[in-house]
C-alpha cells in the first residue's frame, strides 16, 4: 500500500508541476521518468510519466507535439532502467543531462518536421534556426530535470529508510 501511495503522490507531483505557473519546460515529468526507471519496476516506470502527461494534457489540452514529447519521456524512463545498477549520483546527474538532451533533440526536431515551413523552413537554415530557438528551453529543461531528479531520488531514498520500502528489487538494508 505504501508503494501505491508513493506512485500516486509522484504522479500528482508531476501533474502539478505542469499545472502551476512555472518557467517554460521546468516540470517534473522527465525527472519522474528517469528516477522511476532507476528505482521502479519497468511497467510502473513507463506508466508514471505517461500517466502524468495524459492527466495534465487532459486539463491543459492535448497538442500536436505529443507524438514527440511522449516518446521522449518513455526513452528517458528506459535510460533510467539502464542506469539501475550504476553509482547513484553520477547516474542521476548523467541521466538527467542525457534525458534533457534527448528531449531537446526529439521535440525540437518534431517542431521542425511538423511545422508548415512558415516559421522554420524545411532547409538546413530552418533546421538550425529551430534548434537555436530552442536553446533557452533546453537550459530550463536541464535545470528543472536536475532539480526534480535530485528531489525524487531523495524522496525515494527517504521512503526506503523511513517506511522500509524496498526499491529496485533489492532487500532493504536495515
Amino acid at each position: 500500500m505504501k508503494t501505491i501511495i508513493t506512485f500516486v503522490l509522484l504522479t500528482l507531483a508531476a501533474v502539478a508541476s505542469r499545472l502551476v505557473p512555472h518557467p517554460p519546460n521546468v516540470t517534473a515529468v522527465a525527472a519522474l521518468a528517469l528516477v522511476g526507471g532507476m528505482y521502479l519496476d519497468r511497467r510502473v516506470a513507463l506508466f508514471l510519466p505517461l500517466g502524468a502527461m495524459i492527466l495534465s494534457d487532459a486539463i491543459i489540452g492535448f497538442h500536436g507535439l505529443m507524438l514527440y514529447v511522449y516518446p521522449a519521456f518513455l526513452l528517458t524512463a528506459g535510460l533510467g532502467m539502464l542506469l539501475k545498477s550504476s553509482p547513484r549520483l553520477p547516474a542521476l546527474v548523467g541521466g538527467s543531462i542525457a534525458g534533457s538532451v534527448l528531449f531537446f533533440v526529439l521535440t525540437n526536431g518534431g517542431v521542425w518536421i511538423s511545422g508548415d515551413g512558415t516559421v522554420y523552413p524545411k532547409t538546413v537554415e530552418g533546421f538550425v534556426a529551430c534548434y537555436v530557438a530552442g536553446i533557452p528551453f533546453f537550459r530550463n529543461s536541464l535545470l528543472g530535470d536536475l532539480f526534480y531528479a535530485g528531489l525524487f531520488a531523495g524522496l525515494f531514498e527517504a521512503a526506503r529508510r523511513v517506511f522500509r520500502v524496498s526499491w529496485r528489487g533489492k532487500p532493504n538494508p536495515s
